[in-house]
């Protein structure tokens, strides 16, 4: 996580206010490239992977590990877009949007 995603995610988090909430990183099926990303606030599960940052944690579940290995998250702010945006360098393509990619297994 860029320093401009870890003060984004505080933030999402404080205005969450649930206790033990943590940032939810992951993949599923869909988006128009086949994979999209899934950035949300969420409880902490039993068998996810962990990584702690200075107020807070980020938790991903072991399948979609495999997809986001090696991913920089940012978080962008502009006039064309405001989120979240994966660097993954595991994609084959991205999507114009930004939000879902091509996986070559």
């Amino acid at each position: 996580l860029t320093e401009g995603a870890q003060a984004r995610a505080r933030h999402f988090l404080s205005e969450e206010g649930v206790e033990g909430s943590v940032l939810r990183l992951g993949v599923t099926t869909g988006g128009c490239s086949g994979f999209e990303y899934v950035v949300k606030v969420g409880p902490l599960e039993s068998d996810d992977l962990v990584q702690a940052y200075e107020g807070f944690r980020v938790a991903v579940d072991p399948v979609s590990k495999q997809f986001i290995d090696g991913s920089v998250l940012d978080y962008i702010d502009t006039v064309g877009f405001a989120g979240f945006k994966f660097s993954n360098p595991q994609a084959k393509s991205d999507c114009g949007c930004g939000k879902s990619f091509d996986y070559e297994l």
